[in-house]
């Protein structure tokens, strides 16, 4: 029983931080000028626009995966016009960090939440750390379950964030360096990707086969900043 709900914990926590991340992309989008994502309902913190567009992506799997695993993986998407990335490149580049944006600021709320937590004396850096369980407490079974809930939306959000800003097709990284190169190299580089589809299959295996490598020395970096003194390895 614990088991299935840890799993509904990181179903939910993922279905909200998807949400969040597709509704930045969909808002930045808007403000540069694209209404593709507006027109949709996407730039919305309502997720049945989102999951309307993505069921198995942002539902399905993740349910699936999170019972199998513990914990989902699960993908969406938010449409754009690519038109107005072409003539626009760097209004597209900023829409696509906005999503990662969303994440990182949902894991500083977590992180800070958990701070605030370890000034009041209600959690505490524990001995070691895993994937979404970063806080312990002694301070009864409501201030355990909401230590649970906090880590796993830093870790999730956390994993989220990094992963989509590796710079490998289709991931959000993958058009934000864009805004590293000049206007020609800019538009050389999206022709490219946009006509080789077979990239984003490339992309997505060579992300899968570094992210541990990328990911691991990051979130112990950050679960170090989250508590005073802690200093895991």
């Amino acid at each position: 029983m614990e088991h299935v709900s840890e799993a509904l914990t990181f179903f939910v926590v993922f279905l909200f931080s998807t949400t969040l991340h597709e509704a930045a992309h969909a808002w930045a989008a808007l403000k540069g000028g694209d209404r593709t994502a507006y027109e949709g309902g996407q730039v919305s913190l309502d997720p049945r626009p989102h999951i309307k567009r993505e069921p198995f992506g942002m539902v399905i799997l993740p349910l699936l995966s999170a019972l199998a695993t513990g914990w989902p993986m699960g993908y969406a998407s938010a449409p754009y016009n690519v038109a107005w990335a072409r003539a626009f490149p760097r209004r597209a580049a900023w829409m696509a960090l906005a999503g990662p944006g969303a994440n990182l600021l949902l894991a500083v709320i977590a992180a800070l939440a958990l701070r605030g937590g370890e000034i009041a004396g209600v959690f505490y850096a524990p001995e070691s750390i895993r994937f979404g369980d970063i806080a312990g407490s002694d301070a009864g079974v409501l201030w355990q379950s909401a230590g649970r809930l906090l880590s796993a939306f830093f870790s999730m959000n956390l994993l989220l964030m990094v992963f989509n800003l590796l710079p490998f097709p289709p991931l959000d990284g993958s058009a934000a360096i864009t805004l590293l190169m000049d206007r020609g190299t800019t538009t050389k580089y999206q022709e490219f990707i946009w006509s080789t589809p077979i990239l984003g299959v490339v992309g997505l295996f060579a992300a899968w086969q570094m992210f541990d490598y990328v990911f691991r020395p990051f979130f112990v970096i950050a679960v170090n900043l989250v508590f005073s003194g802690a200093n895991y390895g």
